[in-house]
């Protein structure tokens, strides 16, 4: 298979209440609009699988999408160091063709960073990056992806 894409998401805009835990924190208004839009945007990519965090700022993230692809909450995205991400989309079955992984900085930006040498100095909450990768899933590596486009709210 060739022609494979993911576009990694930052969650959008979270609050931050100093009296939950960081795990429990929910979207704010505007990040719920910015996860909206970014629905409008990465729909077209028709994506056929959704790797998210189970925090409640990434499910809500995730979920608030819109998207018509199934959403497969992980755990390991919590925290996650680049590596780690990309051990997660080598697991991604041959017949996904287009991955949504929503998680966390500093392991989102960093693993653009990994796979395509370029991510620019910030990557604020809600923002993703397009990235084509030759495929198959399974020998995703570092300087593998190219940087298709961007998008910050």
């Amino acid at each position: 298979m060739s022609g494979l894409t993911v576009i990694v998401l930052r969650h959008a805009k979270a609050a931050h209440d100093g009296g939950l835990a960081d795990w429990d924190r929910p979207l704010t208004a505007r990040g719920e609009r910015n996860a909206r839009e970014a629905g409008e945007l990465i729909g077209r990519l028709a994506p056929g699988l959704i790797l998210a965090s189970p925090s409640v700022r990434t499910r809500q993230t995730a979920e608030l999408l819109g998207l018509d692809a199934p959403i497969e909450f992980e755990r390991d995205i919590y925290e996650a160091y680049p590596e780690e991400l990309l051990d997660l989309l080598r697991r991604t079955g041959s017949d996904v063709e287009t991955v949504v992984l929503v998680g966390h900085n500093p392991g989102v930006h960093q693993l653009v960073l990994s796979l395509t040498g370029t991510a620019g100095d910030h990557f604020p909450p809600g923002a993703f990056a397009v990235i084509e990768l030759p495929g198959p899933w399974s020998e995703a590596a570092p300087g593998d992806g190219r940087l298709v486009s961007t998008h910050f709210p």
